[in-house]
Order: C-alpha cells, then sequence, then structure tokens
C-alpha cells in the first residue's frame, strides 16, 4: 500500500477478498479513499473494467497476487475485479505487472500476526512460469521488483513517483 499511495493518480481495484483482507493488516477503505479511487468487486460483469475501454489506465497492476490470482490470470479466467482487468488490459495491449506471491521453493510471508514460512507447490511455481508467459504481462517477485518495475513504467510514460507526504 506504500508504494500504491507514491504511484501518481492510483485507482484501487479491490478484490471481494482484498476487501476483507486490508483491515486485518490495518488498512481500512475509508483511509484508502482518502488517497485513492476505489472501485469494489460487486458486480457480476465487472463494469468498473470499461474505465479500460477509455484510455484512461496505461498500466494494470495486481499486486499482490496471490497464488489463486495467479493462477487465474494464467489460465485466463477472469472472474474477480483484478483477474477482470488483467485479462481486458492485455487484450488492449495495455501492460500490466503481477507481483506474485509463491515465486520460490520457500517464501517467507508477514501474516497478520506474525511472519510465516511457506512452501509453494510444483502447481503455484508452474502457474507463475505459465503467466510470465502471458502477452503483455510482467512478473515480479518482491516489493523491491515490483518499485523497480514500476519506476521504469513511469520513466516509459515521463510520470514521476508522488514524492507528497499528504
Amino acid at each position: 500500500m506504500a508504494v500504491a499511495a507514491r504511484l501518481p493518480q492510483c485507482d484501487l481495484f479491490l478484490s471481494a477478498a482484498a476487501e476483507e483482507v486490508l483491515p486485518i493488516y490495518g488498512y481500512a477503505l475509508e483511509g484508502l479513499r482518502q488517497r485513492h479511487k476505489l472501485f469494489r468487486d460487486k458486480t457480476a460483469s465487472a463494469v468498473p473494467v470499461g474505465a479500460l475501454y477509455t484510455d484512461v489506465y496505461h498500466t494494470v497492476i495486481v499486486a499482490p497476487a496471490t497464488s489463486n490470482t495467479v493462477a487465474k490470470c494464467a489460465l485466463g479466467l477472469s472472474d474477480t475485479l483484478p483477474t477482470n482487468m488483467f485479462a481486458q488490459a492485455g487484450k488492449l495491449g495495455i501492460p500490466g505487472i503481477v507481483f506474485a506471491c509463491d515465486t520460490e521453493p520457500v517464501v517467507v510471508t508477514k501474516a497478520p500476526h506474525d511472519w510465516v514460512t511457506l512452501r509453494p507447490r510444483r502447481i503455484e511455481l508452474d502457474n507463475v512460469e505459465r503467466l510470465r508467459g502471458i502477452d503483455h504481462a510482467q512478473v515480479v517477485c518482491s516489493p523491491d521488483e515490483l518499485e523497480q518495475a514500476l519506476t521504469r513504467r513511469l520513466a516509459e510514460l515521463h510520470l514521476a513517483w508522488n514524492t507528497s507526504s499528504s
């Protein structure tokens, strides 16, 4: 969320799962609305995806992407707002950056109350590789890689990180 706060004009498209999990990690939707326009996964046809057709968005970022979201994106399934955004962006040639969580044989991740060691299964690792082969998609595996990819994308667009503290 700290990276999103630094992006210029960054809108958030939340899955139902994200909406559930964000408060557990200390992010209230009302607080996020102060800095971002929020789109929630409340329509069967993912109505907010239509904004991609109006040249409003130049990049779609899926972060963090759970193994479930990675699998859906890798297989071309689009049944949540984020996976729909990713699929439609790709069809329009809009670059997508996916911060995949399960990318190494051992992953240490922050759970709500502690750090947890996970050992992704072969299927999760295979789906990350499959996702790398999707047109207009870039997979990143860490917050640092995400920030580097975004820095490159902002430079391509002649944009800069938001340095405002408000």
